[in-house]
């Protein structure tokens, strides 16, 4: 699963940005328009807690209609922040 790493405080704004846009009152008007996913994690989104995957990402900017040539974003893979498998259990014995 493929995320979506804005700068510091661009993914709030690009929130901020996709509500103005769809006409809705707050964040939570987002989830009216048949999206999949849970309120808490809109909000971890929201305060930038969390990366944006990336299919979420391409609906938000579908729906709203946003160019995302016009956004500065990295596309970051989906082992980010994980240990890579077995180092951590491989140890001396005793």
């Amino acid at each position: 699963m493929t995320r979506v790493k804005f700068k510091q405080g661009e993914q709030r704004k690009f929130l901020k940005l996709v509500v103005d846009r769809l006409g809705s009152v707050s964040l939570r008007g987002i989830l009216q328009f048949g999206f999949n996913i849970k309120y808490s994690s809109l909000k971890n989104y929201y305060v930038e807690r969390r990366l944006l995957d990336k299919e979420f990402f391409d609906d938000l900017c579908h729906i709203a209609k946003i160019d995302v040539d016009t956004l500065e974003v990295k596309y970051v893979e989906d082992n980010l922040g994980q240990v890579r498998g077995g180092k951590k259990s491989k140890r001396g014995k005793y």
